[in-house]
């Protein structure tokens, strides 16, 4: 394969709606997981496809943990270069990868350690074969409400989906891409949401029930029965 792929999972951020009252205020993505660090486990889940020839892990300036979360894994390196919000980490560790513009690039959730091999074979697949790129997405299956406290409306979720991560774009593209929305005053919330801005429709492609967002303390304890 001549294209080039690299990963990049942001992983700045602190997590604080994982946390339990008077927890310890360790970073959930630095939390166990059967005995390793959710970070490792993410990170993992991208080294099983060997096309991805490295990922890069953007965490604060004086992050503590990372050393430890991610020694002995090969194709990997850290940097300390995390901003105050997921847009501007991901920007920033483009930046700090100077990488060419036709570079693919999959920014991956580390709080998504359940990736399977599939669907990530998946995503690459339908992307190198695609214009913009795309990510992995489900289908919404539950009824929507719109409110809160009280329901408001009844969303149809005809043509809703969920989105996940990794999602896959140009290094170009999404440099261009996140530089445009910060200039708008947008809060993109993923890679998806900029490339959308931007003008173009990225391609969803079937993700998996596994990927789910470690989020909520209890979601915890789901995740170690899945792996």
């Amino acid at each position: 394969m001549s294209e080039s792929l690299i990963a990049i999972v942001p992983a700045a951020g602190v997590g604080s709606r994982a946390s339990l009252p008077g927890q310890a205020a360790l970073p959930k993505q630095y939390r166990p997981l059967g005995g390793q660090s959710m970070l490792r486990r993410a990170v993992r889940a991208l080294l099983a496809d060997a096309r991805i020839a490295q990922v890069r892990v953007a965490v604060s300036p004086g992050d503590g943990w990372v050393d430890e979360a991610l020694a002995g894994l090969p194709r990997t390196v850290w940097r300390p270069c995390g901003g105050a919000t997921r847009a501007d980490t991901v920007a920033a560790a483009l930046a700090d990868a100077a990488l060419s513009d036709a570079t693919w690039v999959l920014v991956h959730d580390a709080a998504r350690p359940g990736l399977p091999a599939e669907a990530l074979a998946r995503l690459i697949d339908a992307c190198l074969a695609d214009t913009v790129g795309g990510l992995l997405a489900l289908p919404v299956a539950d009824t929507v409400k719109a409110g809160g406290p009280r329901v408001r409306a009844t969303v149809d979720r005809d043509g809703l989906w969920l989105a996940q991560t990794p999602q896959m774009f140009r290094a170009g593209l999404l440099r261009d891409a996140l530089a445009h929305a910060r200039a708008q005053g947008l809060a993109v919330t993923d890679e998806a949401s900029a490339i959308e801005a931007w003008g173009l429709a990225p391609q969803l492609v079937p993700g998996s029930v596994r990927n789910f967002k470690v989020t909520w303390p209890d979601d915890f304890a789901l995740m170690e029965k899945w792996l």
